[in-house]
């Protein structure tokens, strides 16, 4: 594994780069789908590692860019979990939002503590979940 580095656009993205994410999802997203996602996403972050060229996590954020956030994905591949990458990817996204009244996200409860330790607090919330749709819609 080479140095990560992070970066904020999907500019030169290739699919390539993206494999092994959304691992266990029934319909997992295509590489081609998730550089759909996030060039089209207002806010992203990405760590590359270097020496591979390949993506080992991202986070992405949906914003109005006056007052309020959304970040619907956070990973990381599991080969690069415990190096502090998704802190660091959570750091540089906030950082991104502060400007912003409010920046929401839905997480389990089990990862509630993650995001705590980032500045977050817990909510409540509702959802509705298209399952048939997870893989996105085709191209």
């Amino acid at each position: 594994m080479g140095a990560i580095v992070y970066q904020e656009t999907a500019a030169g993205l290739t699919p390539g780069q993206l494999t092994g994410f959304f691992a266990g999802w029934p319909n997992a997203p295509s590489p081609e789908t998730h550089v759909r996602l996030l060039a089209q996403s207002d806010h992203i972050v990405l760590a590359v590692d270097e020496e591979r060229g390949k993506v080992v996590g991202f986070v992405t954020a949906v914003s109005d860019g006056v007052l309020s956030a959304y970040i619907p994905l956070l990973e990381v591949l599991p080969a690069y979990h415990g190096q502090g990458i998704g802190s660091e990817l959570m750091r540089r996204m906030l950082e991104q939002l502060r400007h912003l009244y409010m920046v929401d996200l839905l997480c389990d409860p089990e990862l509630q503590p993650f995001y705590s330790r980032l500045g977050m607090r817990p909510g409540t919330g509702m959802l509705i979940r298209h399952y048939d749709r997870q893989a996105g819609p085709p191209s």
